[in-house]
């Protein structure tokens, strides 16, 4: 399993202090089929408690995954702030999905090595 935030992601979890760590109980609790929405063709989204708060005064993050092998985090947003995505939003998402969970090796190292993507070390969290 590979986990991936985008320039956008990291930006967003750097000025919110989420930690990698975080983002890894995330997406373990996806693999345990614990996911808070299914819009279909990849795209989840679903509640990040902040530090020692919980979940109910936390974000919530759109995460292109595809099962036991690929996880994008793509976009998330304060609870406080918003309530959902627009169907507009939706399907610009699964437009991405699409398009990225399609990515070969060669086409995720050349994001990496740009700065487009940037690796959360997953299967080194406990």
């Amino acid at each position: 399993m590979r986990v991936f935030k985008n320039k956008w992601f990291t930006k967003f979890a750097k000025k919110e202090r989420i930690l990698d760590s975080q983002l890894c109980k995330l997406i373990k609790e996806i693999e345990k089929g614990l996911i808070d929405v299914d819009y279909g063709g990849g795209v989840i989204k679903q509640r990040l408690g902040r530090a020692n708060q919980g979940k109910s005064g936390g974000y919530r993050c759109i995460i292109l995954y595809r099962y036991k092998d690929l996880a994008f985090l793509v976009y998330g947003f304060p609870k406080n702030e918003r309530d959902n995505i627009s169907q507009e939003e939706e399907q610009i998402f699964k437009d991405l999905s699409q398009q990225m969970l399609g990515f070969s090796g060669d086409d995720i190292e050349r994001l990496l090595q740009s700065g487009a993507l940037v690796e959360v070390l997953y299967n080194e969290q406990k």
